[in-house]
């Protein structure tokens, strides 16, 4: 089971729940993958709607990984994740909405 204070989403593949995080490594990770300037400037995407389907499965593979998930965005293509498209979107933006909240 996912634990949203760590930062976690549950996300299913193949019928099969694996924990997602986005821990220092996977954002490193993601943010090299994307290219892109910042950690920032990855959330503003998604905070603005201008997120691509390969802004959403680098989220979802780098938030896999950093859960301990072995796979590869190769791997990722070729899985049914539940819910389709729309539950991958949502799940990639959670994992990026919980990595940068402010903890009290």
């Amino acid at each position: 089971m996912a634990n949203p204070m760590r930062g976690e989403v549950e996300v299913v593949l193949d019928g099969t729940i694996h924990v997602a995080r986005l821990t220092l490594g996977a954002l490193a990770e993601l943010e090299h993958d994307l290219g892109a300037d910042s950690l920032m400037a990855i959330a503003g995407r998604f905070e603005q709607g201008r997120f691509s389907s390969r802004d959403v499965l680098a989220v979802l593979v780098a938030g896999l990984r950093g859960g301990g998930w072995q796979g590869t965005t190769t791997d990722l293509l070729t899985v049914d994740i539940d819910g389709g498209p729309v539950a991958a979107g949502r799940a990639a933006a959670e994992l990026l909405a919980r990595a940068f909240r402010i903890a009290a």
